[in-house]
């Protein structure tokens, strides 16, 4: 006989759905947000993609979003690629939920319930755990009518079983509620041992440095570059849900020691925020609104970069950031752009304007940004700072570019033996330009 073999689980297939509303101003391409959708699916452990879409729709149908010729087209491809589970990338009230899955016979998530799912896979944290819970509670007190029970599997949910009558619907609306009140007194719990912690790190001298970003352009991927650690980065959203901070010390001119200070890594922005995870992630995004300077990690090569720069910015005026607070947008995988437009990104005159191109994976661009950081950090901690005169000659660019991208240049003059630069400086960042070699022999400087 044969040895008996163990069988691995067999995956969910699931297929993905954009709804594109006929007149609707959306800030994205329909095409985009499919991908992104769909890279949301992948971002599920079990999950195996049969089949993705754009469904255009001129109107929704109130009892099934889609009308009954969409829905019957959905439906035979749905039988054919054998679907278990359909991902509506958008809204679906509780009666349309009901109604799809008794049509198609499948079970369905929306963009909401699938976010929550992510979240509910990835948090570590006792806080993350908790506030994931407190969201999906918040999120499934909405939709009694009917058998919701995906997290249940990981997170003992309430056993809800299909069609409860109303007064069923009642008391498991009585019932989540109390165990929401139960989540909430835990939390903040757990949130005044963090106000703790924060009280103490405030009285370490050490400046506070957030990244934010759009989910997946490379927050931690940047975190372990300039920290050595071992933060999970993987191309796939939410890889990063719950806050890392490591107090790290920036490296200073010619291998010396720079300024200490507070990294923190935070959970990636996305586009429709569930707002039950916007309240419920405030306490987790503290450090952002506590932050001396903000990283703004932006995936440059993406093809709707800016739309995401918008999501972020968005999101962080919700927060309630300091317009008056430090931020550097640092615009990374350009290792994924052409030489030429590399080239272009990393010149002087891009990064004078508080941006920084680099490549948190291949390294480049990461002197800059150490730089730029610390000169932001100089300015925003009033270190005192004196006036200087320094005349370079013309072929000396290196040590002017490193003038420029410090920050410290007042104004610059052409003369007969070069440049002469006023500058207004820290002790710190002269040290550092003195560390710096002429390109053939000393200077007066």
């Amino acid at each position: 006989m044969a040895e008996p073999t163990e069988t691995e689980a067999k995956p969910t297939r699931a297929y993905v759905i954009h709804p594109d509303l006929a007149g609707r101003t959306q800030r994205r391409e329909p095409e985009h947000a499919l991908a992104e959708a769909v890279a949301l699916a992948h971002a599920l452990p079990g999950i195996e993609i049969a089949g993705d879409e754009v469904a255009r729709l001129r109107k929704p149908d109130a009892g099934r979003l889609f009308g009954k010729g969409k829905l019957a087209e959905i439906g035979e491809r749905l039988k054919d690629a054998e679907v278990d589970l359909v991902l509506v990338d958008g809204p679906v009230s509780p009666v349309q939920q009901r109604n799809l899955e008794k049509d198609w016979g499948v079970k369905l998530l929306d963009r909401t319930g699938l976010i929550l799912e992510i979240f509910a896979d990835r948090a570590r944290t006792r806080e993350g755990v908790l506030q994931v819970e407190l969201a999906a509670l918040s999120y499934q007190r909405t939709r009694l009518v009917r058998a919701w029970t995906h997290l249940e599997r990981q997170r003992g949910g309430l056993g809800f079983v299909g069609g409860p009558g109303e007064t069923q619907i009642e008391a498991d609306r009585r019932a989540i509620d109390e165990q929401m009140t139960r989540l909430r007194r835990q939390l903040e719990r757990v949130v005044k041992t963090r106000t703790l912690h924060r009280a103490a790190r405030a009285k370490v001298p050490y400046p506070i440095v957030a990244l934010v970003g759009y989910t997946n352009a490379g927050k931690s991927t940047l975190f372990n570059r300039l920290t050595g650690a071992e933060v999970l980065a993987k191309d796939m959203l939410f890889a990063t849900l719950d806050p890392t901070m490591r107090a790290i010390r920036l490296p200073g001119a010619n291998g010396g020691q720079g300024r200490k200070i507070i990294l923190s890594d935070t959970v990636g922005f996305i586009s429709d925020l569930p707002t039950e995870l916007v309240a419920a992630f405030r306490a987790t995004l503290e450090e952002v609104l506590e932050a001396d300077l903000i990283l703004h990690v932006r995936d440059i090569s993406h093809p709707e970069t800016e739309e995401q720069a918008a999501d972020v910015a968005e999101i962080l005026e919700s927060l309630g950031v300091d317009e008056d607070v430090a931020l550097i947008e640092v615009w990374n995988k350009i290792d994924a752009l052409s030489a030429d437009t590399r080239a272009a990104l990393r010149r002087t005159d891009a990064r004078t304007q508080g941006i920084q191109a680099v490549s948190a994976l291949s390294g480049e661009g990461l002197d800059d940004l150490i730089a730029a950081i610390d000169a932001h950090l100089s300015e925003a901690l009033d270190e005192p700072k004196t006036e200087a005169v320094v005349t370079l000659p013309f072929s000396d660019g290196r040590r002017r570019a490193w003038l420029h991208e410090s920050g410290v240049v007042q104004r610059e003059e052409s003369g007969e033996n070069g440049l002469t630069l006023h500058l207004l400086w820290t002790d710190r960042q002269k040290a550092g330009f003195d560390a710096l070699s002429a390109p053939d022999q000393d200077d007066d400087a």
